[in-house]
């Protein structure tokens, strides 16, 4: 997946918002404040998605392109490979669902102001 439509897509996603907190080439992605997404945009070779566990792990027995988050917590987020590797219907379906998990993990009034 391209590095311009893979972030128009992310941007796409209601209240996403971007950062650098770490330095000045690693972009994350947030919404109501919580990460969904990071990647390196000097070198976009891979995204950082949260995963439910369960599926993380069969998500990187099943593909190559798939491995543990690289610098994150190894049961919840996986790397997801951008150089094709992973089909790009698969990696849009990841960076949605890392969304969706982390909206259902806001406290209610967090996604109550999301939603208006």
């Amino acid at each position: 997946m391209h590095f311009d439509e893979l972030i128009h897509f992310c941007f796409q996603l209601k209240g996403a918002t971007e950062t650098f907190p770490f330095d000045k080439t690693t972009l994350v992605i947030k919404v109501q404040g919580k990460m969904f997404a990071l990647l390196d945009v000097d070198h976009p070779t891979g995204i950082n998605l949260k995963c439910d566990p369960e599926r993380a792990i069969e998500l990187r027995e099943r593909y190559d392109g798939i491995q543990p988050g690289y610098h994150m917590s190894k049961k919840h987020w996986n790397t997801v490979s951008l150089e094709g590797l992973v089909s790009d219907d698969l990696i849009r379906e990841l960076i949605q669902h890392s969304y969706d998990l982390v909206v259902q993990s806001l406290p209610k009034k967090l996604r109550d102001e999301l939603e208006n």
